[in-house]
């Protein structure tokens, strides 16, 4: 039975913008979806991506606001209409809550959906504890084990290993899937995403 590798970052647009539709994908399937929740900063340096910051305005404005707001109306995902006040802070202590999630046996989808939907519909700070406390309650997850987990020595060697997996593995963005070894970048593929669970497409990845 295959599943859905599923790399990402608890900030990330376009994870949030296919968010709901991956549970809608995979819960059809009756496969899983293994959370693999990555360092994206050190992912897109690691790959040879231009950082955010190294970006042209023209395909920020494109990219990040153009292909946003078409998505968010086409999968039904309301965002802000601009770029998050706190996007900037460290995503490590809501990554590293996802993870000790995983390591506590739990499932971690309606947690990393409220994270994601959290900070592109509601502005939410993902660096901030007492928001992570109300996000987590939201969707009735104990927040204090986890928190407590975040940034364990445990939970960061995970973390990284995440990370060098996704840079290993080819991974440049989030969302990144994959099924059965094949690479889909991007909400937009979730489609081939859903295709490929019932039949897989000819050739191999990598080239």
């Amino acid at each position: 039975m295959p599943s859905i590798e599923y790399f990402y970052s608890a900030h990330s647009a376009f994870a949030y913008l296919g968010s709901s539709r991956l549970k809608q994908i995979a819960d059809a399937a009756g496969v899983e979806i293994i959370h693999k929740p990555m360092d994206l900063r050190i992912v897109l340096a690691g790959s040879g991506e231009a950082g955010f910051a190294g970006r042209s305005k023209k395909h920020m404005n494109y990219y990040f606001k153009r292909e946003i707001d078409r998505w968010s109306e086409y999968r039904n995902a309301p965002v802000l209409g601009y770029r998050p006040t706190h996007h900037d802070n460290s995503n490590d202590m809501a990554n590293g809550m996802l993870l000790a999630g995983l390591q506590q046996g739990m499932d971690i989808g309606d947690l990393a959906h409220a994270m994601l939907e959290g900070h592109w519909r509601y502005d939410a700070d993902l660096a901030d504890r007492d928001t992570l406390v109300k996000l987590a309650q939201g969707v009735g997850v104990d927040p204090e084990p986890l928190l407590a987990a975040a940034l364990s020595d445990e939970v960061e060697a995970i973390y990284k290993a995440n990370t060098r997996e996704a840079i290993d593995r080819s991974v440049f963005g989030s969302p990144t899937y994959f099924v059965n070894g094949d690479m889909f970048y991007g909400q937009d593929h979730l489609e081939l995403v859903e295709r490929a669970l019932k039949q897989p497409f000819m050739g191999d990845w990598p080239l």
